[in-house]
This record gives structure tokens, sequence and C-alpha cells, in this order.
């Protein structure tokens, strides 16, 4: 693609970085075949070639953005789908932040839309703020039907059941047996808080197979969710505390790998080389920190997993979050791990395609995520699974919302399967489904 950015708006280099990632498009539209948004509208504005456009007329002629522009590069769900079918290689990840950015800069939203944005980016990044918004939302729950469409969602996402009322606290977890690792685990602002049951077989796990499994007191949000929203400081404010904190405890004690286990996060993780590469106070830590993110699966798929001690038939559907298989091109070790665990694996048609998750995409864009969550819960459905196994926490909320009935069995974290097959407890959201019956 042609450019023609002017030279004192290439001295950005923000500016520089789109500028090579518009030039490397050859406007081909692979990427519209498995866009969702584009599947679903046929708008070609809906699309990543339509939303490359948009942003290369707003970077280029640095002017406001337009209603237009905000509305469909608001639509985009950054599953990335597009990232897997380019030919071409376009970063379009960077290039729809740098757009974002731009948005948040240059237009003024309506009131209510930038009230709901606000909180958030302010509540969500904070365990102890959402744990204030779970409490409300018990004595919110008797109208809740009576709200605008976008705070039910918020109200019944912040419902979502815990069962285990138990959330990691900073330490370190040592090894059961002889330590092969020294690892630290990313616990998630909001992951703790919405089924603390991940971390906690994800701690069992590492720990049961050499590991030294460290929490960190210093490390929050990763700061995907501010990102998203355009809200760049406050993203790489919690980027720069989060690498100070694991640089400074790997000169210490150097880490094996850094543990993220849910899938959004980790893609952000591995990006933070590339969002601080101009920060000459953290870039070379934040490259570093970059390398040694991984995901679970990633990571249990470098060591062995040893045999199964639970032995089951189970017919487990794999639902790959698009930040797995898109953001980090993690797509064969989840499947793999737990068929080698004895679990029966099959994996829905339109795998590639996103739930409507997308971070806090279901609650800004109730309409289109709505209609993406029917069509996997359909996909899945299919199936005839006994469980539902996915890696990010973002789609499992999406698809168990509370008060509704529609998903054909429970769906856990593929790390509980994990953990179960090799020693671990049922995991709780199974306990029901596995008791015998009288």
């Amino acid at each position: 693609m042609q450019t023609n950015f002017s030279s004192t708006l290439l001295s950005d280099p923000n500016i520089a970085d789109a500028n090579e990632i518009l030039r490397s498009c050859v406007h081909c539209g692979f990427c519209t075949a498995t866009c969702p948004t584009y599947a679903l509208l046929g708008d070609e504005l809906d699309g990543p070639r339509g939303r490359i456009y948009l942003i290369k007329d707003m970077l280029e002629q640095d002017r406001p953005a337009s209603d237009t522009d905000v509305l469909h590069v608001d639509r985009c769900l950054s599953c990335l789908s597009c990232l897997t079918t380019c030919p071409s290689g376009v970063n379009y990840m960077h290039l729809v932040d740098h757009g974002r950015r731009h948005i948040e800069k240059t237009y003024r939203r309506k009131f209510i839309d930038r009230l709901l944005r606000s909180v958030l980016g302010w509540v969500l990044p904070d365990g102890k703020r959402f744990r204030g918004a779970q409490f409300a939302a018990k004595f919110v729950c008797p109208i809740v039907n009576f709200l605008p469409t976008q705070l039910q969602k918020m109200v019944r996402l912040a419902q979502r059941r815990n069962v285990i009322d138990k959330v990691v606290t900073p330490q370190l977890h040592k090894a059961i047996d002889d330590r092969k690792y020294h690892v630290a685990l990313l616990t998630g602002c909001v992951q703790d808080n919405l089924d603390a049951a991940i971390n906690l077989a994800t701690i069992r796990l590492l720990t049961r197979h050499g590991c030294d499994v460290e929490v960190l007191s210093e490390v929050g949000c990763c700061g995907s969710i501010n990102h998203h929203l355009g809200q760049e400081k406050l993203a790489l404010a919690a980027v720069r505390t989060n690498v100070a904190a694991w640089a400074s405890s790997d000169k210490q004690n150097p880490f094996d790998a850094i543990i993220a286990n849910t899938s959004g996060c980790g893609t952000m993780l591995k990006d933070y080389g590339f969002l601080l590469r101009n920060d000459s106070e953290h870039a070379d830590n934040a490259a570093h920190i970059a390398s040694l993110a991984c995901d679970i699966t990633e990571f249990m798929s470098r060591i062995d997993l040893g045999e199964s001690v639970q032995v089951t038939s189970m017919k487990v559907a794999y639902q790959s979050p698009c930040s797995m298989q898109h953001g980090q091109k993690i797509t064969k070790q989840p499947v793999d791990l737990l068929r080698n665990a004895g679990f029966e694996v099959v994996e829905p048609t339109g795998g590639h395609l996103c739930c409507g998750s997308a971070g806090v995409y279901n609650v800004l864009q109730t309409d289109i995520a709505g209609k993406l969550r029917t069509q996997k819960i359909a996909s899945l459905s299919a199936l005839s699974p006994d469980i539902i196994a996915s890696g990010n926490i973002g789609c499992m909320t999406q698809l168990d919302q509370v008060g509704t009935n529609d998903m054909p069995c429970p769906i856990v974290h593929t790390v509980e399967l994990l953990d179960w097959a090799t020693g671990g407890p049922v995991p709780p959201m199974m306990t029901e489904m596995m008791a015998p019956r009288s």
C-alpha cells in the first residue's frame, strides 16, 4: 500500500511504525474471509481491509477521528484472525492499537460512552475495585432487567459465581519434589475473583511437575484492558510496573518462564518489548520479560507432563481463544496435552471465529457479541461434549453467562483438566456432573 506521511509525522516512532505496517498491505482481502464482524455484517468497513483504510486516512492526514472511523474501529474485536490469514504479514494488531490511541486523543465520545469506558478502565484492572463491583452487583440483581443493555452485561459478568472463595496470595509456592524450574505466575486482575480455581489448579500442576512458582505482590494487571480501550498512559504504567517487578526478581533468582493462564494476558505480555521499545529505562528489561512469557499449555508442552493418573473417556470440546490461536499462534499444544492426558478431544467447526468476549467488547458491543456467542454455542453443542475446555477466562464468562441455560455442558479451564488428570481434584464446575447417582 502506498503511503504519504509527512516527514514531521514520521518523526513520531508510532507513526513510523504504522507507516511500515500500512506499506506491507497488498489489498488482497484474504483477511475479510475470516473476520467475524465482516462475516456477520457484510460491510467492507467492518473488515480488516476497510479498517486499515480508515486508520491510514486518520493518521496520514493527521485529522480528528470521524463518527465513521469510530463506529467501525470500535466494532473490531481484535480477535486477530486476520493475522493468521494475511499472506503479507501485516501486523494489524499494532495498527489497530495506533488507531485506537488516535481516536481517544482526537474524538469526543458521548458522555455515557466516556463514563462507561472510564469505569471499565478503572474497575477491571484493580482486584479490590472489581471485588467491590461484585459486591454491589448483588444488590443490583433484582432490577438488572430494567438497566440499559450495557449495564446489564456488566452486572451479569460481575455476578459470575466464584466456585472457590480463595484467591492466590503473593508468595513462593515450592515444588513438591525436587525443583527443576523457577517460574513466575500472572494471576490476572479479574480471573482470581471470577474463578480462583484456575490459578489454584495452575499452581498445583506446576509444583507437581517440579516448579517453584512465584507470585509477586508488585505485579498487577497486564495492561491489556486499558490498552484496548486506547487508554495509553494507564496501560503503559501497568506494563512498566510489571516489568520492573519481574526484572528485579529475575536478577536475584532467574526465571525459566513467566506463566500466563489467561491467553489475552499472555498475548499482551509477549508484546511488552514492542510496547516499551522507545523507553530507554525499561526497553531491555521489557524485551527480556516478553521473551520469558508463555502460556501454561505452552510451558507444559516443553516439559514432561507425565502419565495420566485419572483415566477417563470423557469427551472434551476444546474452544480455542482467539488470543491463543491468532495472537500467540498456539494451536496444537492444548489439544495434544488434553489427548495425552486421556481425554477424547473434539473441535468445533468455525473454531477460528471469535465467541464475542474480546476483553470488554461484550460490554461495549453487546449486540454483535451476543450473535457471535450464539454461533459459538451452536457449534460447540453440535459436538455433544461432556465438558468444554478453554484457555481464557473471558471466553468462559462470555459463554457461561449468568441467567442463561443454553450451554450444553459445563465449561472449565484447560489447566483444570490437566491438573485433575495428573492427580489433582475434580474441577469444581464438574463436581455435580461427576457425583455418583443414587
